[in-house]
């Protein structure tokens, strides 16, 4: 049996191998990090991709539980909820997407502290399974999914922490009971400890804000494909970032932000680098026995720098009501190559909020380039005010 849908746009899923050049493969420093689960990674909502994928520290909103949900605890409203719509690698084929739905609620009388939770969802579109003649046996629909549950609160008037926790599943395979061949789904748990720093600095005679934020993401178990035969590291990753706020004129605001991150993840070992393929097979079986919190360490160790991708963005705001953004991302060519512009913009009214964005890419055959986002966010006090709610 095989899968007749192009094995490599499930390969380019999450982004890890997504834009390199036949140079790039040759040199002896390529060696981009691989890991299961790779759509935990892809940005959900518009606003952070069209600013160059970023978001730990600017200002909270309702799609803070993927970048740093200890800013809910910051939250102006009360509770908030939001829908984002990725179609993914259409350059490619069109129907694979990724979905996120993400609301938060801010409990107490203290406003010092909100639960929040996210569901997401990513289809791989239907992927025909064939035997050796070309003949249809079946058509699956392979997806992963995921879904969390965060409590974050302030441990002062500037400073809070937040900490969440995930249920990962993913469902890549197929079984065939007449060829024997069969593969099973996978599922983990991970957990995710966020901090986020304001204040609010004078500078001349304007009230601007400066942030800091961190979130240590996705720290759990590995996911055991095939039975446990084939296991991957979660995406472990530890974003840190800063927002400047200042504003321009009455009711016009900018906002310039910077993010780094690191994948937690220890590269998988390559043949080149060995002798012969002996002290290969033991340097690939001790990577596929090391625990993901021994992989963490590791990490730390291997070509550091290469390994850190960087985004720089900045968003326009008039009144809370009008936002134009853009941003840059960049990888090392090295470890993926991903660089890209991101474009947005946004429109809000007292109880709903769209916000578009779109990607274009600067490395060449990049299959992430022309990326659409759209994200519909609902303001639970506004819609409360709609009805006479205090």
């Amino acid at each position: 049996m095989k899968l007749t849908k192009s094995i490599v746009a499930i390969a380019l899923m999450a982004t890890a191998l997504t834009a390199w050049s036949k140079d790039d493969i040759k040199n002896t420093e390529f060696n981009p990090v691989t890991t299961g689960v790779t759509s935990l990674s892809i940005t959900p909502d518009a606003r952070g991709a069209s600013m160059g994928n970023l978001g730990a520290a600017t200002e909270p909103d309702v799609n803070s539980q993927f970048w740093n949900p200890s800013k809910y605890a910051f939250a102006f409203s009360r509770a908030g909820v939001s829908l984002s719509y990725t179609p993914w690698l259409r350059k490619i084929v069109n129907d694979i997407y990724l979905a996120n739905l993400s609301g938060y609620y801010k409990i107490g009388s203290s406003d010092n502290q909100a639960v929040s939770a996210s569901l997401r969802y990513f289809s791989l579109g239907e992927v025909m399974a064939t035997d050796e003649g070309g003949a249809t046996l079946a058509t699956i629909n392979p997806f992963e999914m995921s879904v969390d549950l965060g409590y974050s609160r302030k441990l002062s008037e500037k400073f809070a922490m937040g900490v969440t926790l995930r249920y990962i599943y993913s469902d890549l395979g197929y079984s065939a009971m007449n060829t024997g061949e069969q593969t099973s789904s996978a599922s983990a748990f991970s957990a995710d400890l966020s901090a986020y720093y304001t204040t609010y600095p004078i500078i001349g005679r304007n009230e601007c804000q400066w942030s800091l934020g961190m979130n240590l993401s996705n720290i759990g178990s590995k996911v055991g494909y095939n039975k446990g035969n084939d296991p991957a590291y979660l995406p472990a990753n530890l974003k840190i970032g800063t927002a400047f706020t200042f504003p321009l004129a009455d009711y016009n605001n900018l906002t310039l932000a910077f993010d780094a991150n690191k994948l937690l993840v220890p590269a998988k070992p390559r043949l080149a680098d060995y002798e012969d393929a002996l002290a290969y097979d033991d340097a690939l079986q001790e990577w596929k026995d090391k625990s993901s919190i021994s992989g963490i360490f590791d990490s730390f160790s291997d070509n550091f720098a290469k390994r850190i991708t960087y985004s720089v963005g900045a968003e326009y705001a008039y009144d809370q009501k009008f936002f134009l953004r853009g941003g840059y991302y960049y990888e090392s060519k090295y470890a993926g190559n991903r660089q890209y512009f991101g474009l947005g913009a946004g429109f809000a009214l007292q109880v709903i909020k769209i916000d578009a964005s779109y990607m274009i890419a600067t490395a060449q055959n990049s299959p992430l380039d022309q990326t659409l986002r759209f994200t519909l966010s609902f303001d639970m006090d506004g819609i409360k005010g709609l009805f006479g709610g205090n």
